[in-house]
């Protein structure tokens, strides 16, 4: 596919002509033209990491914010091994909940989101179990999960993608945005909470539930192992070609 029809610029827009959409065909040409080039570099399709109840994956997706992989599992596993359920999460107190999460960011902040979102839920449905999610679509179940205070899209994605419920959302972390904003698919100036319905409308709509799992592997792999926060190795990037960041000279040797 001829990469001059990827947008490939950051220059401002014209005034005379507004700056392209990231709904735009090229920008889902572009996104299905990297994502068929990182497939076979991270070895497509990707295993799921766990197999966890939805609940157990929200109060997961909960502890990862903003904390890395090993800290946020080892982080959960501890919370599992205190306690025998959620249901004696709520009923703990919230310095003993804080005590097992130390080790994440933020702990005496998430020990108490923790304890409302599970109270939430609930709440909510009268009982901790989110199973009757898989039987909504995936905009409503995103909404109902939103709904509560302390959800936002990152873990609603993350519920349905990750958990035994494994429903076609895009889940979009740190790597994963900063990867798409030096792409160009999404602009500087956009957030990851609002980048995932963009991202996701550049994909094809009846992409399955591992084809949407994959996408956003793939480019968290990729922030990862090439495209660091700081100095990016693009000497080594399958996707240079396609990058403006790449393009403007800000990278590794």
């Amino acid at each position: 596919m001829p990469t001059s029809l990827f947008p490939t610029t950051s220059a401002p827009p014209s005034r005379r002509k507004a700056a392209p959409s990231p709904s735009d065909p090229a920008f889902a040409d572009k996104a299905l033209a990297i994502h068929a080039r990182l497939c076979p570099v991270y070895g497509c399709p990707i295993p799921y990491f766990h197999s966890l109840d939805p609940v157990s994956e929200l109060v997961s997706s909960l502890l990862s914010h903003r904390t890395r992989n090993a800290e946020s599992g080892r982080a959960f596993k501890t919370l599992r091994a205190r306690f025998p359920d959620w249901e004696s999460v709520i009923d703990a107190e919230v310095p003993e909940i804080q005590a097992e999460i130390a080790g994440v960011t933020w702990p005496e902040l998430k020990a108490p989101r923790i304890r409302e979102v599970l109270i939430a839920v609930r709440d909510r449905c009268g009982s901790l179990d989110l199973a009757f999610l898989g039987d909504m679509d995936v905009a409503a179940a995103r909404a109902w999960l939103e709904a509560i205070p302390g959800i936002g899209p990152k873990t609603s994605a993350a519920v349905l993608s990750f958990s035994t419920l494994r429903m076609p959302a895009l889940p979009v972390d740190s790597h994963h945005h900063r990867v798409a904003q030096r792409l160009g698919l999404i602009g500087p100036r956009i957030d990851v909470g609002p980048s995932h319905a963009i991202l996701r409308a550049q994909l094809p709509a009846d992409w399955s539930a591992q084809d949407l799992y994959d996408n956003h592997e793939i480019l968290m792999l990729h922030g990862q192992q090439v495209c660091h926060h700081r100095r990016p190795a693009c000497g080594r990037c399958v996707l240079v070609d396609l990058c403006p960041s790449a393009a403007a000279g800000a990278r590794e040797p």
